[in-house]
């Protein structure tokens, strides 16, 4: 009898043992984040914002006087940067084109007569004021935008048609010189340019 009780009591101190609150150790200013253990619990980390450098003296900014880009179809959408983009690159027309310094503005309709939903990259080529980049736009089933707030010059566009059996690449180029609405128009393998 007395081994039984022994054993249980032996049993029993060890399960009251494990089953001790434990001392939780005080947290104070100058404990470091290894020591701390979290869990089960989601903290709020504040997160820094970068605030954009303002404009500096030397680099002029053309404020917009009308609707900068006006889209004529409802299936069209801008795009800000493209599907991937280079790091490293030191060629400073790889960027997104958001304002431009000077130059007789011009409208440009992108025309999408593929049939199937496309993804465009229209590219400024560099101009007498030091412009130059690129936008994005992503055209519906024969949808259409047309955009106000570029200017007159040369353009480089690239476009991915997305044919679910097939896709392709079109590519085409060309020079804006008067304020007439100019179209670059897309079919299933190519862009072609016209001036009214």
């Amino acid at each position: 009898m007395r081994r039984i009780s022994l054993s249980l009591f032996i049993a029993l101190a060890i399960i009251i043992s494990a089953c001790s609150a434990q001392a939780i150790p005080a947290i104070n200013a100058t404990t470091t984040a290894p020591s701390i253990a979290v869990t089960d619990t989601q903290v709020d980390v504040p997160t820094t914002t970068s605030i954009p450098p303002s404009p500096s003296e030397t680099q002029p900014v053309v404020l917009a006087t009308e609707t900068p880009t006006e889209i004529s179809s409802p299936e069209a959408t801008i795009t800000a940067t493209p599907a991937g983009s280079v790091s490293g690159n030191t060629n400073p027309c790889n960027k997104l084109l958001q304002t431009i310094s000077g130059g007789k503005p011009a409208k440009i309709k992108i025309e999408n007569n593929s049939g199937s939903p496309i993804t465009v990259s229209l590219f400024l080529n560099t101009t007498p004021f030091g412009d130059c980049g690129y936008r994005g736009y992503a055209l519906g089933k024969y949808g259409s935008i047309l955009i106000t707030d570029l200017i007159q010059a040369c353009y480089n566009i690239n476009v991915l048609i997305d044919n679910p059996k097939k896709q392709t690449k079109a590519f085409g180029y060309g020079c804006i010189n008067n304020p007439d609405k100019w179209s670059f128009i897309v079919s299933k393998d190519s862009v072609s340019l016209q001036g009214r």
